[in-house]
This record gives structure tokens, sequence and C-alpha cells, in this order.
């Protein structure tokens, strides 16, 4: 082979890369796609069989052209993007322009692909390529041109019907909709009173156990107040207690298999507290390369997205040595356990899995940074005992009998761990507790008398369905069909970067901007907002990159529905920016009346005259609905001019601080972060906004002080450099705020609670 080309997409997996090939090889990362939509206009001409209009990314002309120069002193070229529909993409697109730049001398294009980044998968694939996959770049081309109709011309109709800087988007907009469909259940719910009554008994043989009451002349019941539950307490006192039955029962309980895209999300979000968007990039950066001391960049994870739960025969041979070397042979099952996929899943990668069982994470964690390497721990633990045996317990029932009721009571004793020694799967807060807890149960014998011990009442209300967090509306996207695992990060991403849901106390509430959008694109739009049409175009995606439909055929049968439902919309969609519903309530500035109207936050009130009279009021409504103003928030900050309080207020560019005495006193301040000035040590850091909006925080004794900066401040010494200040540092790539020190020399940095 002569001079050779790879290229990928990213650095760090190219220098993973790099170290496994010849000198003969060049490595080159495009730095993710060069080739793409245009972002200012909707780039598909629907006219002529939706033809895209691909333009090279802003900043990506250097890379492109370093990759077509290097392409024309080479023999071979392999585009070695990740092995999925982008990277499918990115590698066409690249394919293309290197064709185009050297026209007659062409070097032999190859496509590489490998599911971990060894020196095994890589030497596999260089000797073993393949041609770039049509199928698969058409589907990614389908769903990109799909996103980019249902995204550019919905969001214009939202700009003039609610406000600028709204979007909708053809699976955004129904991840919305399943969160305000489950408020809306929240809302409705009306909680309703019940009791149960459960017993502590004592037998021949300790210890004492738990009996629940569950018939009552054998029939199912309900106790719906107090007094039904005192009645029956009252009679069950005077009865005798006697065991009638014994139940005892062998229970397995098998391992998870190994983990896929979304399984690892949802239980990154359980047991660790990650977000999908952090998970997806602390996995990427596991699977690209991670620097282990004199081994250099080593992918210590196989590719992370992925759909199917296969393991390699390689694979199961290492973690069963591993298994027997470790656990010994009586956790080690006599064969491979053999998971079976998911209707419906590609099955085009591995399982998500450790690339050596040499690396444990004990072995790295000096080389990993904390999440890091709690990422790759729980992925370790969970392979493992994917191949492990299962869990034995003794499982005991006692049905109890007293009079006409009959009571029950269970638990079990686990005899062999199996895989629980290494791993158990978290489980979604709103479930029950796991039955490994129950207890142990004494060896009685049937027909025993028991004697009651206590007896309690509990009083118990009916829940509402529980509010969506990351792990379970990432479940439910699954379960739907929505998307496709690899996009969970970008979903849940995008509706909090919008507005249209927040995240209170881990779980996802929808804002009145949310619920506004929602319910206009329902009505306007109830088939491409439907869960199950989403699911279906998600199939029919599939579809195109397994060749049984085409991509043109597939857009064609949506677009004429979609552009007929469009043509209605800007007819019929309600027009919140210019509605305005007239209130009894009068301006105090002119006595007019003042007007309902829809802002960024939600409905306020506004005087009728505007702009002449620009007073505004914040309000809620009660339970019959009716208007209740919000009285303005008093501080201890007194006006300088007037000496009446100050109150906190909501302007276009967020809160502020203004003179109680308005409008006679129109003073206004900015709010104090309660940070002394770090340059002048006399003044203190406040909010501000530039003319566009964008917030930032300066000093108040402005323009004697010109200190500002972007990030907030918070009021703790630098414990490295003594920096009077430290500062909130957003990641956009872990989805993380942490505190840091502002000065660039100094790296002091932790972990925000």
């Amino acid at each position: 082979m002569g001079n050779a080309l790879v290229v990928v997409e990213s650095p760090a997996k190219a220098k993973t890369i790099k170290k496994y090939l010849g000198k003969n090889f060049s490595v080159i990362a495009s730095v993710g796609h060069v080739i793409d939509l245009p972002t200012r206009e909707l780039g598909v001409d629907v006219e002529n069989d939706f033809t895209p209009k691909y333009v090279i990314i802003r900043g990506k002309s250097k890379v492109l052209k370093k990759i077509t120069d290097a392409a024309k002193k080479s023999d071979s070229v392999f585009l070695a993007p990740d092995p999925d529909r982008e990277g499918e993409a990115i590698a066409w697109h690249i394919a293309d322009r290197i064709k185009k730049a050297t026209k007659k001398n062409c070097p032999t294009i190859h496509r590489a692909r490998f599911n971990e980044i060894t020196k095994a998968a890589i030497k596999e694939a260089i000797d073993n390529p393949t041609e770039l996959d049509g199928n698969l770049f058409e589907a990614q081309q389908a769903r990109r041109v799909l996103d980019r109709l249902v995204g550019y011309r919905i969001s214009p109709l939202l700009w003039d019907k609610v406000r600028r800087g709204l979007s909708a988007g053809r699976v955004q907009s129904v991840a919305v909709r399943i969160v305000c469909e489950r408020e809306a259940e929240v809302d409705a719910f009306q909680s309703k009173e019940y009791w149960s009554v459960v017993t502590k008994l004592e037998g021949s043989l300790p210890p004492q156990f738990e009996a629940k009451l569950i018939k009552i002349e054998e029939k199912d019941f309900d106790i719906s107040d107090e007094g039904g539950a005192t009645s029956i307490v009252d009679e069950l006192r005077k009865q005798n207690f006697t065991l009638a039955a014994i139940r005892k029962s062998e229970r397995r309980r098998r391992p998870s298999p190994p983990f896929i895209t979304s399984k690892i999300q949802q239980e990154a979000a359980r047991k660790l507290g990650f977000t999908a968007k952090k998970t997806m990039a602390l996995a990427q950066m596991l699977y690209e390369g991670i620097e282990i001391g004199g081994e250099g960049a080593v992918g210590l994870i196989t590719y992370m997205r992925t759909d199917s739960i296969r393991v390699s025969n390689l694979a199961l041979d290492m973690v069963r040595d591993y298994i027997k070397d470790k656990y010994g042979d009586k956790m080690l099952p006599d064969k491979p356990v053999i998971y079976k996929s998911k209707r419906g899943a590609q099955d085009a990668h591995e399982a998500i899995r450790p690339t050596s069982m040499d690396r444990s994470p004990e072995v790295v964690k000096e080389y990993l940074e904390r999440d890091a390497y709690r990422l790759y721990d729980l992925i370790w633990k969970r392979f493992i005992a994917s191949q492990m045996k299962p869990a034995v317990f003794d499982q005991t029932a006692f049905d109890v009998m007293a009079g006409r009721f009959k009571l029950r009571a269970t638990g079990q004793v686990m005899r062999f761990p199996g895989f629980i020694s290494v791993y158990m799967e978290g489980v979604d807060e709103e479930k029950e507790k796991d039955e490994e807890d129950n207890p142990t149960m004494p060896d009685l014998k049937e027909g025993e008398e028991l004697k009651l011990i206590e007896i309690d009442p509990h009083q118990h209300f009916t829940q509402p369905p529980p509010r969506f967090t990351e792990a379970s509306l990432v479940k439910e996207l699954e379960e739907k069909g929505i998307g496709r695992p690899s996009t969970y990060a970008s979903i849940m991403s995008t509706i909090q970067d919008k507005g249209y849901v927040r995240k209170m106390e881990k779980r996802f509430h929808p804002s009145e901007l949310g619920k506004l959008v929602n319910d206009l694109l329902v009505s306007s739009f109830p088939k491409i907002l439907e869960i199950g049409f989403t699911a279906h175009m998600e199939r029919e995606l599939d579809e195109v990159e397994e060749g049984k439909v085409s991509w043109l055929n597939t857009l064609k049968d949506f677009y004429g529905p979609f552009e007929k439902a469009l043509g209605e919309a800007r007819e019929k969609m309600r027009d919140v920016k210019r509605q305005q519903v007239v209130t009894d309530i009068v301006c105090e500035k002119c006595n007019n009346n003042m007007v309902i109207k829809w802002g960024k936050h939600g409905e306020f009130l506004a005087c009728s005259t505007y702009p002449e009279c620009r007073t505004t009021k914040e309000f809620v409504r009660d339970d019959a609905g009716e208007i209740q103003i919000k009285k303005a928030i008093e501080t201890e900050e007194i006006c300088d001019k007037c000496g009446k309080a100050m109150v906190v207020k909501r302007g276009k560019f967020g809160k502020f601080l203004a003179c109680s005495g308005y409008p006679d006193c129109k003073n206004t301040k900015s709010i104090s972060t309660g940070v002394k000035c770090p340059q002048c040590a006399d003044g203190e850091l406040v909010q501000k906004s530039t003319k566009r909006g964008k917030i930032f925080f300066g000093c108040n004794k402005y323009p004697n002080c010109d200190f500002a900066t972007w990030d907030k401040p918070v009021a703790e010494k630098c414990p490295d450099c003594g920096n009077p200040i430290l500062v909130e540092k957003y990641s956009k790539r872990s989805g993380e705020t942490s505190i840091a020190c502002p000065k660039k020399e100094c790296s002091f940095k932790k972990k925000m609670e």
C-alpha cells in the first residue's frame, strides 16, 4: 500500500487511531460535519424532487481543503467517521468533495467501519474496507430534509402568531406534547382517600412478621375512610389468627443485558444523576480514547450509539475468562448468555461494553475524571453481570385467616447472589420498593395459632401519575418509538433551551409557553404531532436504510398533507401575538382598561393605550380562573431618591429593582449579586444586559470602575491563587455548571453543588 489518508470526524479519535497505523498513513479530523444545508434558508428544492442544497459549513473550508489536498497526494483514502447514519453522511459528503477536487486522478476511496478503537479493530477495518452505503446516506438525508421542512416551515408561523425565536421540530415538538399531556393528567387528577390494615404477628419461632388484610369473606374490598378502618380493626382484635397456608417457591432473577444507548442514558440518570447529554458526552470520550499512562490514547468502550444487545464471540470469551478467574466457576453459566434484541432493532453494532478486560475501573481510575470513571464503572459492571448466573431466592408466602378476614405476608431469602454480587439495575423513583428488600419469614407450620402483637390502620391517598424524569422520559420516547436513541440527548436539551420545559426537582414541567405552543401545534398539525405518526416515520426511515422504500417517496407521502395543513394553519391558527382580551382592571397610571397579552413569561396585563402608556402587571389565576394581580416583592433596599422601599420587577431583560413609589418616582436599579467588585473593592457586582439582551455582570460604580464579566460571580476566594471571586462556568459538552477561577492562568475548578 502506498500513501494512504484516513479521515475521521474528531481530533480525539484521530489521535487514538494514529498510533495504530504505520508511517504510510496520515490521519485528519473533519471536526464533525463539513457539508450541510444552509442555516439561513430552507435549502430544499421542494419543486425539484426535494433536492437538497448543500453548502460548506462556515469555518470548515480550511479543514475541507486540508483533506482534499492530502487526498491528491494519496493512493487510497479511508473514510472512517462513526458507523451510523450521521457518520455515513459525513463520509459521503467528503467523498463527493474529494472526487470533485481530484477529478481524473481521484484516489481509491474506501469506507472503514469499526465499533471499537483498538489495534485489532482498526487493522481489521483497514484490511477489509467496504463501500459507502447509499441506503444509509439516503436515510440520513431523508431525516435531515424532513426535519428541515418541519422546522423551517412551522417555526416562522410561530414567530408570526406568538413571538420570534420560537421553534418547532418533528421530534422535539412531540416530546413537548408528551410532557404537556402528563401535566394535564396531573392537573385533572383527583386524589382519593383509602385505608389499609396491617398486623404484626408472632408464631412458634422468631422472627415476628407483618401481614396485610387482603380479602373480607374471600372478596376484594375498599376502605374509604377512618371509620371503616376502625370498625375492621376492632373486629379483627377479637379474632383468632391461624396460619392457614404456606407457599414456598424458588425464584430466579436474571441479569439485564449489556447497555444500549437508551438504557445507558436511563441508568446513568437513575444511579449517577447524569443528564442524557452528559452521559453521551462522557461515553463519546471513553469511546474515542483516554490517555492511559505509557499506552497513550486508548478507546475504553465500544461504540455508544447502538440499539443492539449483541456481543461478539471474542468479547464473550474474554468476559467469561474474567468471571472464572475473579469470581470462580460457581458464578459462570455453562454456556454464554445470549440476549435477543428487541423487534425493530437495527443490530448494526455490538452492545456498549469495555474493549478489554485488562482495563478494569480500578486500573484506569487515576487517568479518568470522576464522572467519566463512574460511567465506565457502570458499563464495566453491567457487562460482567450480564454474563453471570442468575440470583436465586427462596420465596415464602403465608395466608393467615382471622374469622372472615384473610391476610397475607410475603418474604424471601437470597440463597445465591449470582450477578447481584456485581451489579443491580436501578429503578425509577415511582416504582415500589424492590422485592429483594422483603423480610425473612419464620420457619412455621400450617395450622399454627398466631399471636397478634400489633394492628394498625394506615391512611393513604391515590397519587397522580408522576411527572417525567430524564430516565422515564427517555424510556417513554423509546417505548413510543419517538426519535432514535442517539437523538434523545439533543431532544432533552432543545426543549429546555427553548423554554418549553423546565426541570424542577429532577422532573420535567411544561412552561406556560410550552403549553401554549403545544396547544397551537396540536390543533393545527394533529397528524404531524401525533405520536403514532412520528413513530411510523421512524420506521419508514429505517426501511429507507434497509433499501426497502425510496427516500423520495417517503418525502412525497409526507409533504402533500403537510403543505395542506400548513396553509390552513396560516389562516386559522390563533394569533396570540395580536390577541388582546379586555378586562375590567383599570390602569393605575391613566385610568384606562388593561388587557391580557402574551409575553415571554406567559400572560400579563398591559394598558390598552400602549404605546402611549407602558404600564404592565404580572398576574396569576385562582382556582375559579379569576385574575389575581401579583404583589411586588419588597426588598430591604431603599430608594436613594425618595426613601421608599425598592421592589423586584421583571422587564425586557429580566428582573430589576424599581421604586415602590412608581409612577411618582421612576428610580430603578440593577439587582446586586452580593459579590464585592474584585477590581475596585468598593462597589458590588450587579446584573446588567447589552442592547441585544445578553446578560453580563459589572461593577455598580461604573464608569469609575469598568470591571465586567460574562460569567455569574460567586462570593468565594480562589483557594489556589487567592483571586477574590470565583465564577459559574457552564459546559455545553457535559451540560453541567461548575465553579472556577476566572483567571486564565489558574486552573482551579470544582463541581457546583
